[in-house]
């Protein structure tokens, strides 16, 4: 008789993980259940933004209805139910990410953000001409343009990791970039263009052999693995809550505590303040130093409900399922004629970028519109990655624990429809 293991690990290979019903799981998402075109939607487009289940819908709503008020200003019962409510989604995300402490956790409005408040902040104070940057060459452009920005503010040099043919990093240059000038390491945790999975850890531990603090952009990580900023051990930690099926206009930068105490504010205003005179300002404690003005409330919140929901559902049930989705996808999408799959590292994330011989991909994106299959065209954001394949734009279609692979063989189907209309 085979164990509950052995058999587990089938179901797992077959994309069917012991326990994952992701017909039940769907049922939590309202927008899927649309047409577009007249044809079931199929939602492959969950890197560029994810869908949003129920709860977290029901939670903002609930917030709007009954507990709108502005946080930490107030003393009458809406206010202190607001602030109670914002809080506690702060706690939420910082066991989420098993940080050492809820002060550790600064809201903003994405890791965009996020990262130009590492570069504005923490940047500004520690660099100076002469100084290096260390960026991979698989970044976002929000992981390239605010080191840009800083350098030419500066005086200090960006340098970059080069990636092999497959989309891996390559660590001995890594090594060998790394030296007594630089300053600060920023990489990608999975690649938004290519799905890569970085072996961050390592170059964590590598950057901090030679004292050198590391920044984390883990925007398409946090919806798909499992995150431990304290086992990692890096300095800084960012991800948008958007991609982790919550609201828009959310997100959070981790950073160790230590560093945040001595960072200078990033913005001005209310809130981010103990007392103002027109001869001095005492700022406040972290994180509100860093939170001017009034926060997103209701995204907060409904970050908050998605990690609720995430944790119910299991983050290694979802894990465990994309694995075998990802594999499916991989391998129907390979045996396309005169398909390309871009980025094939050994260790990938639920994403497949794509291109198909003589057939520019937003044509591709469009003709599969057609069918309600909705993935993204173009140099999503990474242009210097996709320069380094050769190619302008891809077709790119990115999984959630919510897409099947019957979703996954109708791509699959469209794709073939417009290689005959292009043959």
């Amino acid at each position: 008789m085979r164990t509950i293991n052995e058999l587990a690990a089938q179901e797992t290979l077959r994309g069917r993980p012991a326990g994952f019903d992701v017909e039940r799981v769907r049922q939590d998402f309202p927008i899927l259940r649309q047409q577009v075109h007249g044809k079931p939607l199929v939602y492959l487009d969950s890197a560029a933004t994810s869908q949003k289940p129920q709860v977290v819908i029901d939670a903002v709503t609930r917030y709007y209805q009954a507990e709108n008020s502005n946080v930490h200003r107030g003393i009458h019962l809406l206010s202190e139910r607001a602030t109670e409510l914002f809080e506690d989604a702060r706690a939420k995300v910082a066991r989420f990410l098993n940080a050492s402490d809820a002060r550790e956790i600064i809201f903003v409005r994405g890791a965009t953000e996020g990262i130009n408040l590492v570069a504005q902040s923490y940047g500004k104070m520690s660099l100076k001409a002469g100084d290096e940057i260390i960026i991979s060459a698989m970044e976002h452009h929000s992981n390239i343009v605010p080191w840009q920005i800083l350098c030419q503010e500066t005086g200090a040099a960006l340098r970059v990791i080069p990636i092999n043919d497959d989309g891996e990093l390559l660590m001995d240059e890594f090594k060998k970039l790394l030296n007594a000038r630089t300053r600060l390491v920023s990489v990608v945790h999975v690649s938004n263009a290519l799905g890569t999975i970085n072996p961050v850890k390592q170059i964590i531990e590598m950057a901090h052999s030679h004292g050198v603090p590391v920044v984390i952009d883990g925007a398409q990580a946090a919806p798909h693995l499992s995150v431990d900023v304290r086992a990692l051990d890096c300095d800084f930690y960012v991800l948008s809550g958007h991609k982790l099926f919550a609201p828009t206009g959310i997100g959070i930068v981790f950073g160790k505590a230590h560093l945040l105490e001595a960072m200078p504010p990033y913005q001005g205003g209310g809130d981010m303040i103990l007392s103002v005179t027109f001869e001095r300002t005492l700022y406040n404690v972290v994180p509100f130093k860093f939170e001017a003005g009034t926060p997103h409330i209701a995204g907060a919140i409904g970050l908050g409900a998605a990690i609720d929901y995430l944790t119910e559902v299991g983050l290694d049930k979802i894990a465990a399922y994309e694995r075998g989705l990802l594999a499916h996808a991989t391998d129907a999408l390979a045996a396309i004629p005169g398909l390309r799959i871009i980025g094939t590292a050994k260790e990938k994330a639920g994403i497949l970028s794509f291109v198909l011989d003589g057939v520019h991909p937003h044509d591709i994106g469009t003709i599969l519109d057609q069918d309600g299959i909705a993935i993204r065209t173009g140099h999503h954001c990474a242009q210097p990655v996709l320069q380094r394949f050769g190619v302008p734009a891809t077709a790119r279609a990115s999984l959630a624990f919510y897409n099947t692979r019957e979703e996954i063989d109708a791509l699959a189907r469209a794709i073939h429809k417009v290689t005959t209309l292009f043959g």
